[in-house]
């Protein structure tokens, strides 16, 4: 059975989740994580465009280690449950790895090298959330992500989208909604790297 940390209304959730002491979950925690597939670490195809995407913007309740419940105005932790790392990292990661293997016209640059990349990525995680119609029933994910495309010499935004994804879990148990966090991250991504491709022209 799922269990709720310190239910709060989602309008002071922000204010709330800057007291450390609020957030201390008992002992066992057991740790998850979602973007799990390995680094790709193949060679960019021939002719493809540089691209520099700068670190991944995330809704500051959802961006550590602690998965986010929703239930109307409620907000919640659940209990229990980690991230094996702060979520905005594991994104950041996930992200890099599926334009490594599914991108076939743009190359991101490393993060330690110097880019020569006319565009630039720039990504806003909005919602990264398991929301409940209503208490005890089995969630949906949500994970809403604001890509633009940026000229770097101007510095104006050539392309505006928002990316959204509603992933159903199978029931409310916490493999079941991390389960729904994986595959939901993955379609998206999946949406930015396609969109982005075709941005290039």
């Amino acid at each position: 059975m799922i269990r709720l940390l310190h239910v709060l209304p989602a309008v002071g959730l922000a204010a709330a989740v800057s007291g450390c002491a609020l957030l201390a979950t008992p002992e066992p925690v057991q740790m998850y994580r979602f973007g799990a597939s390995d680094p790709v670490t193949g060679i960019a195809p021939d002719g493809a465009v540089p691209l520099e995407m700068r670190p991944v913007q995330f809704s500051a309740v959802a961006a550590d280690d602690l998965i986010l419940a929703v239930t109307g105005t409620e907000a919640a932790y659940i209990g229990g449950a980690r991230w094996v790392e702060r979520a905005q990292v594991l994104y950041q990661e996930s992200l890099e790895n599926v334009f490594a293997a599914e991108a076939t016209r743009v190359r991101l640059g490393g993060r330690r090298e110097l880019s020569h990349s006319p565009r630039v990525l720039d990504l806003d995680v909005r919602t990264f959330e398991a929301r409940y119609p209503a208490p005890g029933s089995a969630p949906t994910v949500r994970v809403a992500v604001r890509a633009r495309m940026i000229n770097r010499d101007d510095q104006q935004v050539v392309a505006d989208e928002v990316f959204t994804v509603d992933q159903p879990a199978t029931g409310n148990r916490v493999s079941a909604i991390v389960a729904a966090f994986d595959t939901a991250v993955l379609e998206v991504n999946r949406d930015i790297v396609r969109w982005t491709e075709a941005r290039l022209d």
